[in-house]
């Protein structure tokens, strides 16, 4: 039987030097694009996390396709984590370090129950900016953080260190 790290170990893409000089992108559009391969890593975050959260929160971009799936699958409420200046309404913003930069998120406020167990979700977890800033949206937003799960975890950036407690599953370490 194959595994969901089966599947992203070896549909996974490597593309050296972008989005700038020394930067190694994982790409995981050709995991995301083999069905068995996508239905595997929603089953296996599902199972990992089952009973533990009551939505899921999407990080932009490749976090909404996670998140639109285990929401549909586990019958979940979907937030959306936007880029800054991409949501309308009250919003609460983070901002965060890229490993080649800087940026911000943005949640709207109000969408769930307050207390509400939130699972985090994104494609890939690198210096961990990302996945701490969305943390912090969850929390300020007066949900609980439920864990973060990720496709594909940079284990030499060092991103676990930035996040905190939260319970983390990568489906595949690098």
């Amino acid at each position: 039987m194959t595994t969901a790290s089966d599947y992203v170990e070896s549909l996974l893409a490597s593309y050296p030097d972008f989005p700038q000089p020394g930067i190694l992108f994982r790409d995981l559009n050709p995991v995301f694009a083999d069905a068995a391969a996508f239905r595997s890593i929603v089953d296996e975050i599902i199972d990992h996390y089952r009973g533990q959260f009551d939505a899921v929160a999407g990080i932009e971009a490749r976090g909404f396709l996670l998140a639109a799936a285990l929401g549909y699958a586990a019958d979940v409420p979907v937030l959306a984590v936007r880029k800054g200046g991409k949501l309308p309404g009250t919003v609460l913003t983070e901002e965060y370090d890229l490993e080649y930069g800087s940026a911000r998120l943005e949640l709207e406020v109000g969408q769930l129950p307050a207390g509400s167990r939130v699972l985090v979700l994104d494609d890939v977890l690198a210096t961990g900016g990302t996945v701490a800033a969305t943390n912090r949206l969850v929390e300020r937003a007066g949900y609980r953080l439920a864990g973060v799960a990720v496709v594909v975890e940079l284990s030499d950036l060092q991103g676990r260190e930035h996040i905190g407690d939260a319970p983390i599953h990568a489906i595949l370490s690098l």
